[in-house]
């Protein structure tokens, strides 16, 4: 599986090729899918260009994106902090949607994640575990008594150095161990990134790639678009390290 991570908290300073309004971002959706996306993470966004867990807002934008794709792609949301940081509020905006994502995530290490995921699971909103390196995340994860019950575990290496990142995600997945038995999602961001997406296809994970987490290409030129990302990442993805002996 390789699934596409929109546009995450970037927003306009990060160019034009990131989209932000529900209209840009189901365009962006649709030509990723169609150049085989088979999963989709999106941050909606506010018209100022944040983001939000507004139920007005997240119904405008799954709307959009399920008119432009497949029924049978996923489409998922974030619940990150920095979109609503009181984990009450947090829980009472997820009480509130109107339209149901498919799955959410939920990052382990910030403060009212297991509040988070018992509200989405309460809604039969599948639960993505976000475990994030450099942080307290895999410890946590692996204490809930919510492990079980989540649809996969996102494992996000924050390591944006490319000679290291694959390390750190190593360690990471060492970190998690058995991981509840959930399926692992592996990727990496900014320089990370590449490096972890193609550790993630030799060891058989799927992974993600989108805007959010690279704006770059292998090569160190500027993606046009989410479409343009997908399709790399899937030949980086599925081709065979070269032999460098």
């Amino acid at each position: 599986m390789v699934q596409l991570c929109v546009n995450g908290a970037r927003g306009g300073a990060d160019g034009a090729v990131v989209p932000l309004s529900p209209e840009a971002v189901a365009d962006s959706v649709a030509a990723a899918v169609a150049a085989g996306a088979t999963d989709v993470h999106v941050h909606p966004k506010t018209p100022c260009g944040r983001d939000t867990l507004s139920p007005r807002v997240l119904a405008v934008t799954l709307e959009a994106i399920r008119a432009r794709v497949p029924a049978s792609v996923p489409v998922g949301v974030t619940t990150g902090a920095w979109a609503e940081p009181d984990p009450a509020s947090r829980v009472a905006r997820i009480r509130s949607w109107t339209v149901l994502p498919d799955h959410a995530s939920v990052n382990w290490h910030e403060p009212g994640a297991e509040e988070t995921a018992a509200a989405l699971l309460e809604r039969g909103v599948g639960v993505e575990a976000g475990v994030w390196s450099g942080t307290d995340g895999a410890a946590r994860f692996l204490r809930s008594a919510l492990g079980p019950r989540v649809l996969r575990v996102l494992a996000e290496v924050t390591d944006t150095d490319p000679a290291t990142a694959p390390d750190s995600a190593r360690a990471l997945l060492s970190a998690l161990g058995p991981a509840h038995g959930r399926p692992v999602l592996l990727h990496g961001e900014d320089g990370g990134t590449w490096p972890v997406l193609r550790l993630a296809g030799r060891l058989g994970l799927a992974t993600r790639i989108g805007l959010e987490d690279t704006l770059l290409l292998p090569d160190g030129s500027r993606a046009a678009s989410n479409a343009t990302l997908v399709t790399t990442a899937l030949r980086e993805f599925t081709t065979p390290p070269r032999d460098t002996h």
